[in-house]
């Protein structure tokens, strides 16, 4: 069962001073990608550049030290942006503040109620869907300040749709300088991880561009110009109990639900993409109450809602953290930063905060996996993962969301019934079946799995569970019991094809039926895994296994 329990009090058990010393190395590296990160979604959400490296800071060091996972690392994401502006737009500060604290106990019961599991039932597809739809929002909401464009008639656009019809209407407003400086922060954060993977790209960016309008004395917007009360001063409480009246409290409750589940999605997402990079195991339930805490603390603090970021944690995986240590103390950088540097963010060109953003959209975007699920996907999913993306850049992430699930849940019992049959039984005695596992002789270098049922959403994770011994280099899998599998299944049954391959595995499979072969040479799968490793008998696919011993 998953334990609560934060990974933090079960690594240090065995915690030794040279990874103590990669830890630290690793959280200042984080710190650093963090910094303009956290500044430019800060002003993406509509609040003020401070608010950002507040959350990095309180929410980062909360779900280090009470998170389930050993490397996550939490802060304001791209995924929030659009979301929490149009809160703060409504509502202004308050209002956010009660929503994300409301998400936070939100989170919190989540986790002691064991739902971390329950995430799973949330299909690819639309997972995939919204986080392009956000992608396309937050990049549409940054061309105002790439071009340097002046809305003339006090348009204050919240939706995608109206901020599309802004940007029409003021085109002739453009600043050719605001654009000179976007495009060379542009083509700085592309070429940039050429020349070196150590210093982050915007960082460069950063003050290339802000020397550049300084020494030029150019006309372009700076975070200073838009706000100048920016400061070094530490976050401190904000709360006060006349916020929570009923009539707030009600009217943020959908706010409130709608961080809470993106926070776990995102969370878990991040979490399970750092175990398969250090070959480990999260505690979903343990991470949610700590990205519950986070949130609540981020608030209480002036931040924004938080959730584990998953270029962040990347990034701290590929410069050898693997403690909590690592946040913990990327979380205290940003606190040596904010004092001894903030004033100078003023400085920031906001073409520049555009230009990051715009990369932040490009690769949160998932276009290829996009285009490859339209190609590859049964039409079902397809139809859910459009659907979802539509609603997400038309209407708001939680239309998309409840659609995409009532969606997926119909069409998925319609699979289900025209896979069904009813058919009368054969009765055999045991010693006469032919495909009575007990009368196989196994190579032993193989191991064999059988799967019975269909391989939906719900059920694709058990594929990860998959493990193959010491001494095998051959995985068998049994699959003349799998009338169906959908886009999720598929998504996992590469990472298991990824896993075998970094190990020197080679997976053959048996009895695949018409619908996953269908699906499975649309994906390509057939043919990465090799036409010749696809069986039609289990004595076939051992004989296979044999010959590759």
């Amino acid at each position: 069962m998953d334990k609560m329990k934060p990974k933090l009090f079960s690594v240090m058990k065995n915690y030794s001073k040279e990874q103590c010393v990669k830890d630290i190395v690793s959280g200042i590296i984080v710190a650093i990608i963090a910094l303009p990160l956290s500044i430019a979604l800060a002003i993406a959400s509509g609040v003020g550049p401070a608010a950002g490296i507040y959350t990095a800071i309180i929410a980062g060091f909360l779900v280090s030290f009470l998170g389930g996972s050993r490397v996550q690392i939490a802060g304001p994401t791209a995924a929030f942006a659009t979301i929490v502006a149009g809160i703060v737009a409504k509502d202004g500060m308050q209002g956010l503040m009660v929503a994300t604290i409301m998400a936070g106990i939100l989170l919190i019961i989540m986790g002691f109620l064991r739902f971390g599991v329950l995430l799973k039932y949330i299909p690819y597809t639309i997972t995939t869907g919204f986080t392009a739809g956000i992608a396309v929002t937050l990049f549409i909401g940054q061309i105002k300040d790439f071009g340097g464009i002046s809305y003339q008639h006090g348009e204050a656009p919240i939706e995608t749709g109206e901020k599309v019809m802004a940007l029409v209407d003021n085109i002739t407003t453009i600043n050719l300088q605001a654009v000179l400086i976007g495009a060379v922060s542009l083509l700085i954060l592309v070429v940039w991880p050429k020349v070196s993977k150590k210093i982050p790209g915007s960082l460069i960016a950063v003050i290339v561009s802000a020397a550049l309008v300084k020494l030029a004395d150019m006309d372009v917007n700076t975070i200073g110009s838009l706000y100048p009360e920016i400061s070094n001063k530490l976050p401190s409480f904000t709360v006060t109990a006349d916020i929570f009246s009923f009539d707030t409290i009600r009217a943020q409750f959908s706010n409130a639900i709608t961080i809470a589940i993106l926070a776990g999605i995102e969370s878990l997402l991040s979490a399970v993409v750092a175990d398969s990079m250090i070959n480990s195991k999260h505690r979903s339930n343990m991470e949610l109450v700590a990205q519950g805490v986070a949130n609540m603390g981020s608030a209480c603090f002036g931040g924004i809602p938080a959730t584990g970021a998953i270029a962040r944690t990347a990034a701290n995986i590929k410069n050898g953290g693997r403690t909590p240590i690592a946040g913990m103390v990327h979380s205290i950088t940003l606190v040596l930063v904010l004092v001894l540097l903030m004033p100078y963010a003023k400085m920031i060109p906001m073409p520049c905060i555009a230009a990051i953003l715009f990369q932040v959209a490009y690769n949160m975007s998932g276009w290829r996996t996009f285009v490859k699920l339209c190609k590859s996907s049964p039409k079902s999913d397809i139809i859910v993962l459009v659907t979802t993306f539509l609603l997400t850049v038309i209407f708001d992430l939680v239309v998309a969301i409840e659609v995409g699930i009532v969606c997926a849940a119909f069409l998925f019992m319609k699979r289900m019934s025209d896979v069904t049959d009813v058919e009368g039984w054969k009765y055999v005695d045991d010693e006469d079946d032919k495909d009575s596992v007990s009368l196989k002789t196994v190579p032993e270098n193989t191991m064999v799995y059988e799967i019975n049922g269909p391989l939906f959403f719900g059920a694709a994770d058990k594929l990860l569970r998959i493990t193959v011994r010491d001494k095998k280099n051959c995985l068998v899998l049994r699959m003349r019991s799998v009338g169906t599998i959908d886009a999720t299944a598929m998504h996992n049954l590469e990472l298991l094809y990824e896993d075998c391959k970094k190990k020197g595995i080679q997976m053959v499979f048996s009895h695949v039926n018409e619908q996953p072969m269908k699906v499975m040479k649309k994906d390509g799968f057939v043919e990465l895994v090799g036409e010749e490793n696809f069986c039609a008998h289990i004595d076939d696919a051992l004989k296979r296994a044999g010959e590759l011993a």
